[in-house]
């Protein structure tokens, strides 16, 4: 790791903390955005083939565009979504009870960019967003997690 590379990561670090993330949070939604980034380069297509999923049963496959050929995939994206609904739900819920008294009412929320050429994960605060609009194209007002 170059110091540049350090000197993101900390600052990073540091404002998801402010967010009032602990440390270990902190990693997990360095660690889901670059999974689903990845998995979101695999969508779209790579030299020898992409991932698709079947509609009716959700399932994903791999597609080698030299065979043909179908083989069943871990699903990465859907345990990545899982775990950072999980660690939102506690940092929000953490906040709520009044043990981070300066973050009451500041409930966070997530947008994952689909599109592999960005960063895949941004959190977002109230007012990130105006109201009824969609985060889709606001997301970039967000923390940006990479």
């Amino acid at each position: 790791m170059t110091r540049k590379e350090a000197m993101r990561r900390t600052h990073l670090n540091d404002t998801l903390r402010a967010l009032g993330f602990t440390d270990a949070e902190a990693e997990s939604l360095r660690r889901i955005s670059m999974t689903l980034h990845r998995w979101h380069e695999l969508e779209c297509g790579i030299d020898n083939g992409c991932v698709e999923r079947n509609e009716a049963t959700n399932e994903a496959f791999w597609h080698n565009s030299h065979t043909g050929q179908y083989t069943k995939i871990a699903d990465r994206e859907t345990g990545a979504r899982k775990r950072l609904a999980k660690i939102l739900t506690e940092r929000n819920e953490r906040c709520e009870s009044g043990s981070g008294t300066r973050f009451t009412a500041n409930f966070l929320s997530a947008y994952v960019q689909t599109d592999p050429r960005g960063a895949a994960l941004y959190i977002l605060r109230p007012g990130d967003v105006p109201e009824g609009e969609d985060a889709g194209a606001y997301y970039s007002r967000g923390i940006c997690v990479y």
